[in-house]
């Protein structure tokens, strides 16, 4: 009976890091499309629509069904927050960091931010404590992304610390969201759906109104196909699920963890399938950076 629960625990622990590990890689696979979808001529609202529109679509539904009226019991004010920090206008500007930086600057820097931003929010705003590990991954974090920003004013132009900026504010736009589910109680599935449906019924018809489908049409079937897969399918819904899965088998604390292996996946998948190599100045903040993670990440 012993030997059986214990067999249980293993294989619930073993699925959960699965499942965490394979998030990350699914959001790997969204940097790294995307990089491939501006290269190709598709332009940041373009991988925004395909990020969330498409998805949007199988997500009403479900939020039908939870109650439309009051966005599943989250209530509309909360779901427009929801939908400014981590729909459309995030996206936005991860993807315009794309097309002034290098992949491996936001790679680190917006993952980076968004530990860093997580925990100083959780201090201020909902008095978690900062113990001396925190401390130390924050100074760490802080230190890693100074390499990227200091690479990026010598030696790649101005242009490419904008890209870092727009990283960065992503970044802190992230953990404002993950402070708003916390504080409200609320479960990162039902903030998806939401998000899913405002983008239907405010970005949409944004994007149709004021940019139009020429890009996304010069772009090709193939391009746009892929980029619905990985953003849409990928780096939205399967991450989430997966890491949903991952916090349900391993608790919060534990998941946690796992965005921190979105960097190094993020510059090997870029490296192996667009031909990316990191500069030395990325692959020491990278370094750092995670450092940082295995700190900030502690009790």
């Amino acid at each position: 009976m012993a030997t059986h629960h214990h067999s249980a625990a293993w294989s619930a622990t073993a699925i959960g890091a699965i499942c965490g590990v394979a998030a990350a890689a699914c959001w790997a696979i969204g940097f790294v499309a995307g990089k491939h979808g501006i290269t190709a001529g598709l332009t940041p609202p373009d991988l925004a629509f395909h990020r969330f529109v498409w998805t949007g679509l199988l997500m009403v539904p479900l939020v039908a069904r939870a109650g439309l009226s009051d966005l599943g019991g989250l209530g509309w004010f909360r779901g427009f927050v929801i939908l400014f920090l981590a729909g459309p206008p995030q996206a936005l500007l991860n993807y315009t960091g794309l097309t002034l930086a290098p992949l491996g600057h936001g790679a680190v820097i917006q993952p980076g931010s968004a530990a860093l931003g997580g925990l100083l929010l959780a201090f201020l705003l909902l008095g978690e404590k900062l113990t001396l590990p925190r401390v130390i991954g924050v100074v760490a974090i802080l230190f890693g992304l100074m390499i990227l920003a200091g690479e990026a004013v010598a030696t790649i132009g101005g242009h490419a610390f904008g890209g870092d900026l727009m990283f960065a504010a992503a970044g802190w736009t992230w953990a404002a969201f993950t402070i708003c589910l916390r504080g409200w109680r609320t479960s990162g599935l039902l903030a998806a759906q939401v998000v899913g449906v405002l983008s239907l019924t405010v970005y949409l018809p944004l994007y149709a109104l004021f940019y139009g489908f020429d890009h996304m049409i010069a772009a090709g079937l193939w391009e746009n196909l892929l980029q619905l897969v990985a953003q849409g399918g990928f780096a939205g819904l399967l991450a989430l699920y997966l890491f949903a899965r991952a916090v349900t088998a391993l608790g919060a604390g534990r998941a946690s963890m796992f965005p921190a292996l979105v960097p190094p996946m993020t510059m090997l998948i870029g490296f192996l399938a667009l031909g990316d190599v990191p500069t030395i100045p990325q692959l020491v903040g990278l370094a750092v950076v995670v450092f940082g993670f295995r700190f900030a990440l502690k009790p």
